[in-house]
């Protein structure tokens, strides 16, 4: 029995693994075809920006047009890919995207399009990819199971990747052949696959027991949640500074190919095909490098490895030594990049998956679009050769950022708890009815108040990423082993789904501080209505507002004995 499950494990590791899943297969082809339209017209933009404009800055914009919104609308995606059925997201996002790409064509066929005008459709473009990121990325975990989501992240990274390899040079040769119009024209009909397996696609939907929460309060749980998760700050904090530095050599590139390396077309979609085929092979190798390497070591291998190979970019005249430099710079590139997205997808819990990946997304592409800029303006300045060998010395400098922001150990996905059943309530509630107070009262034995209170400090966080605010331990003065944990929660509502957002690791939180507690009785818990406003009526002919509102049912489930 134990061979055999150790052979399921060894076959839920292997990087094809997800591939034995239909949906997921034909989603991953489907977007396998889409990128490769996208790194078509990508080629096509900036060659045509390159014959329009001469200045380094505009080429380098066609990056930040197509990155920028990522960056913008990345949380508001985020909130609407956990908000709403993924799959009909991912098809509006598609429909904006193929939209942009249709009327970037039929303007460049017509000649009417300008350096303004290809910015802007571009912008549409990544604003199509910003919304359709997150929900589809977010789905992932819904189209295998929870043993094969790491392979099968580093299988959609490898399926840019392989897009990347092939299409910029596919991309060089259709432009130098046929010209811009065809590789956009080309991006437009690649979307068409993705549209129909996504309409083919019958997702199983769980309707939520409580109503949807409105947009701008899903935006602020997801940042409520970022900004009380520590791993996935510090996730997120050296995914920006990576894209920030290493953005330089993907915004850079028309000008390698054209003022270092003196090409065409061709030459720039050759090199860009090295580094995609390096981020292939840099894809393939995520799971060894997991298993023989710590997160904070691999980090520190790709960037010190990126350092050296944007030098050799930059010292190079030789297109052969510049394609081996890019493969070098790709492998790494996306190692990191997968091992950043594989530790937001395992640390954040489904409820606020999408939000999570959109903040992941915001920091990678909003570094590329930042730095994209400022390296731009950089070569304008002092010339590509300059800008890249200082974003080398920066790279490999970004290491000491590990002394206070080390990367976090990634175990496996932190699933969701059971339901909790729902509190007895006699008081007559709406789901607006607020805010809600909650009192628990501990009582610690005198010698373990250092070791609960910094227990405390852990189920802090855990309160307030899952939504409640005006969190406070207090000690009785006259009662040293007495302690009383207060935290305040909006609504009704957001008592219910605070109550309930709790993965398994922060109910094991939980009940470890409930350990502490000591004495026959058990943890005393008091929910109550501040300032109780709309439950007193003004006189007995009021009618009872709450009356006609359905409350949620009673759930019977585990767990109830978590002191929430």
């Amino acid at each position: 029995m134990t061979e055999q499950t150790n052979r399921q494990r060894r076959a839920a590791d292997g990087i094809t693994a997800p591939l034995r899943y239909t949906i997921f297969r034909r989603i991953w082809l489907a977007s396998l075809l889409s990128n490769l339209g996208l790194l078509i017209q990508g080629v096509g933009a900036a060659w045509a920006m390159t014959q329009m404009a001469a200045s380094a800055d505009k080429v380098a914009l066609v990056q930040t047009a197509l990155m920028l919104p990522i960056m913008l609308i990345s949380m508001p995606a985020g909130a609407i890919a956990d908000m709403y059925d993924r799959r009909i997201v991912t098809l509006v996002a598609l429909m904006i995207a193929l939209t942009g790409a249709s009327a970037l064509t039929i303007l460049a066929g017509l000649k009417l399009i300008a350096p303004e005008s290809l910015l802007a459709f571009c912008f549409v473009v990544g604003s199509g990819n910003a919304l359709f990121g997150p929900a589809w990325q977010s789905s992932v975990s819904e189209q295998v199971p929870p043993e094969a989501l790491p392979s099968a992240v580093a299988l959609n990274g490898i399926s840019y990747n392989i897009a990347r390899s092939f299409g910029p040079a596919v991309g060089g040769v259709i432009v130098a052949a046929l010209g811009a119009v065809a590789a956009f024209a080309c991006n437009a009909i690649l979307y068409l696959p993705l549209l129909v397996v996504l309409l083919l696609w019958r997702r199983a939907v769980e309707p939520s027991r409580l109503p949807r929460e409105k947009l701008n309060r899903a935006m602020v749980s997801g940042f409520r949640y970022i900004t009380n998760s520590p791993p996935i700050k510090i996730v997120l904090l050296r995914t920006l500074v990576m894209g920030l530095i290493g953005g330089a050599v993907m915004a850079l590139m028309p000008l390698v190919a054209r003022d270092l390396l003196h090409g065409g077309a061709q030459t720039y979609g050759i090199i860009l095909g090295a580094f995609g085929m390096g981020a292939v092979v840099g894809a393939l190798n995520i799971h060894e490098l997991r298993k023989r390497m710590s997160g904070e070591a691999a980090i520190r291998a790709c960037t010190i490895s990126m350092a050296f190979a944007m030098a050799a970019i930059a010292l190079s005249t030789e297109p052969v030594l510049t394609a081996a430099a890019l493969v070098l710079a790709g492998a790494v590139w996306m190692a990191a990049v997968a091992l950043f997205n594989i530790g937001v997808q395992l640390s954040a819990p489904r409820w606020v998956a999408g939000r999570s990946l959109a903040a992941f997304q915001a920091s990678i592409s909003g570094g590329i679009a930042i730095g994209a800029w400022g390296w731009g303006h950089l070569t304008d300045y002092a010339g590509v050769e300059v800008a890249l060998l200082t974003a080398a010395g920066l790279m490999l400098v970004s290491p000491v950022l590990g002394i206070w922001l080390t990367m976090p150990r990634v175990g496996a996905r932190n699933e969701d708890a059971d339901v909790l059943a729902d509190p007895e309530v006699k008081l007559s509630l709406t789901g607006r009815s607020g805010p809600l107070v909650v009192e628990i009262e501990y009582r610690v034995a005198q010698e373990n108040a250092r070791a609960f209170h910094n227990v405390m400090q852990d189920v802090q966080l855990s309160r307030q990423r899952n939504g409640a605010y005006g969190w406070s331990i207090a000690r009785d003065i006259a009662d040293p082993e007495l302690w009383t944990e207060r935290y305040h929660c909006p609504t009704w509502f957001d008592y219910l789904r605070q109550r309930n957002r709790s993965t398994q690791s922060e109910r094991a939180l939980h009940q470890q501080a409930i350990d502490f507690h000591i004495g026959a009785d058990p943890v005393r818990i008091r929910r109550m209505l501040e300032r109780p406003f709309g439950s007193v009526r003004w006189n007995e002919g009021t009618p009872d507002r709450a009356s006609a509102e359905v409350l949620p049912v009673v759930a019977t489930a585990a767990g109830s004995s978590i002191a929430r």
